[in-house]
């Protein structure tokens, strides 16, 4: 395939007009002996008449979507995209001034990887500029990347696997090891197919495979969620009839809850949210088709989604509760609020899953929401089984649909441990108090939010209705003390039971 030039990838994605480069003349290239190589110094000259860049990087800032961003690209056809010293120094010089100036960053490496005329110097470069993203991220400020053809290397080792959001060009060849260095050192080619934009998304890898011609729009819509400064929303009050609920019996509940037509929370966020980006995985090789991970707002309220999948879920593994903490830090690290949805029949029980760490996993999820740097609520929305629905439940505020429940086991599982059958299992889920109205009662639920009489019946009204409900309460934790929503939440199931 052929390769989207940096200029050419610049002019795609910012708005018309708006780019102002950053970068200084003149390049002074590095000679690890001190003395240039001829050779290297026409490899230079010829590159830059080739491409009409000064050099393999090139930075500034533009408005995208009207969101004012910095911006780096690589230029494959200056050597390759190498980093050397000059270009290593301008990268890194460029995330600083984006950090300074607190504006979002789009990079888009393209490189073989470090210079090899340059040498051990150059290849040290990939240290300073981790370093600077790190502090990027670690000032609150979103990082995106698109990974071109090919992206190979140092480059793919640092500053293109740091992003909250990483997406890549269709057939792009994306890997450490780059083929021909491989083929030279084994005697034979790299397996094909492993070191492509595609298989590195189904391995949970990148969020994303995106033509160019449709890149713009999708960095647009994941800054207006995570770029945009904005005032806090209004608070709404929340309609009391929204939350007023008679009792069912709790088996009566747990039967509408496995209702295949019953909405889950990909219909919430088609009814409910905007500016949606969807990511995947956990950017390190895990990945769960039952664990969503989206980027989205809520009448306006930025947020962080978390939520057990019903369409077509498999039982809740490892990697999904992995899924489930990127989510968390991704929410932390760009002050965004949490939204986690419970909704699942059970984490997983087999050998992949106990080899997986599930266990571990569930314990550092738990760990992970309690102790949350920003706001948290939780939805449960329909069956909330086990661990899987534990790990996603200790939020500041917990609101429940009127017939979704909690219980440590499917009431099945509990009859067989009680009475060794199954028959005594709606018996035992009234008993145990798994319904919404019971979890209120002790003080687990905060609101319950009605369903008339079911919200499979209704799915258009019931998620209007928790729509309003998550927003008014969504617009109040915005506006509360971060640090008493934490000691708040530390001592929440301090005392649960105890009085």
């Amino acid at each position: 395939m052929g390769h989207l030039g940096a200029r050419e990838f610049i002019d795609r994605v910012v708005d018309p007009g708006t780019f102002v480069s950053w970068d200084a003349a003149p390049i002074r290239p590095f000679a690890p002996t001190g003395e240039l190589d001829p050779e290297y110094t026409r490899s230079l000259e010829r590159a830059r008449a080739r491409t009409g860049v000064d050099e393999s990087v090139l930075t500034g800032e533009a408005r995208l979507g009207g969101h004012r961003a910095a911006v780096a690209a690589c230029e494959f056809g200056f050597l390759g995209g190498s980093i050397g010293v000059a270009s290593g120094q301008r990268l890194a010089g460029a995330i600083e001034r984006a950090t300074a100036e607190r504006l979002p960053l789009l990079a888009s490496p393209a490189s073989g990887g470090t210079r090899m005329q340059e040498g051990t110097v150059a290849f040290l470069q990939m240290v300073m500029i981790a370093t600077a993203v790190a502090q990027h991220r670690r000032a609150g400020l979103p990082y995106l990347s698109y990974l071109r053809n090919p992206t190979t290397g140092g480059v793919f080792a640092s500053w293109g696997s740091l992003a909250h959001i990483t997406m890549a060009e269709p057939g792009a060849l994306i890997g450490f090891l780059g083929p021909r260095v491989y083929q030279a050192l084994y005697g034979e080619p790299f397996p094909e197919g492993v070191q492509t934009a595609e298989n590195l998304y189904v391995r949970g890898l990148i969020d994303a495979v995106v033509p160019p011609e449709q890149l713009r729009e999708i960095v647009i819509t994941a800054l207006d969620v995570v770029g945009a400064a904005r005032a806090p929303a209004p608070v709404a009050a929340v309609d009391e009839a929204d939350v007023t609920v008679d009792e069912a019996p709790a088996w009566e509940s747990i039967t509408r809850s496995r209702d295949r037509r019953r909405p889950g929370v990909r219909d919430l966020l088609a009814v409910a949210g905007s500016s949606v980006t969807a990511l995947r995985g956990t950017g390190r090789g895990d990945d769960d088709p039952g664990m969503l991970l989206v980027l989205a707002e809520f009448e306006g309220v930025p947020t962080v989604v978390l939520g057990h999948c019903r369409q077509g879920a498999t039982p809740l593994g490892p990697g999904g509760l992995r899924v489930a903490r990127r989510g968390m830090r991704l929410a932390e690290e760009l002050h965004l609020p949490l939204l986690t949805v419970v909704d699942t029949a059970g984490a997983a029980l087999s050998v992949d899953a106990e080899q997986g760490g599930l266990a571990g996993e569930i314990a550092r999820a738990l760990v992970d929401l309690t102790t949350l740097h920003t706001p948290t609520i939780c939805l449960l929305l329909g069956q909330g089984t086990g661990g899987g629905a534990l790990a996603l439940l200790p939020a500041d505020r917990v609101l429940a649909a009127q017939h979704a429940w909690l219980a440590p086991l499917p009431p099945e599982g509990a009859s067989v441990i009680r009475h060794r059958d199954t028959a005594h299992a709606a018996e035992l889920a009234q008993a145990q108090g798994v319904r919404s109205v019971d979890l209120r009662r002790h003080g687990i639920v905060d609101r319950v939010i009605a369903e008339r009489p079911d919200a499979a019946d209704e799915p258009a009204e019931f998620l209007h209705r928790l729509a309003r409900v998550l927003a008014a309460e969504l617009a109040e934790l915005e506006r509360r003390d971060l640090e008493e929503l934490r000691a708040a939440r530390a001592l929440r199931y301090r005392h649960l039971g105890a009085g």
